[in-house]
């Protein structure tokens, strides 16, 4: 699966670098994509992880996901 959210609250690439960690432990994530300019994280996935877990692991992370 493959899921876009717009973030907010990025402002630097050790942002980028936090959401990448934070949704890359999750089991199952292929792809961590952070568009720091477009404010958006794409992310491709396989189960155990879902859209929920990827959601609440950006929250974890301090950012905000609309």
């Amino acid at each position: 699966m493959r899921v876009e959210l717009n973030v907010s609250g990025m402002r630097c690439g050790k942002c980028v670098d936090k959401i990448e960690k934070f949704v890359g432990e999750i089991e199952g994530i292929s792809l961590v994509d952070v568009n720091l300019q477009d404010s958006k994280v794409i992310v491709e996935f396989e189960s155990p992880a879902t859209q929920e877990l990827i959601t609440e692991a950006i929250l974890d992370a301090g950012f905000e996901v609309k």
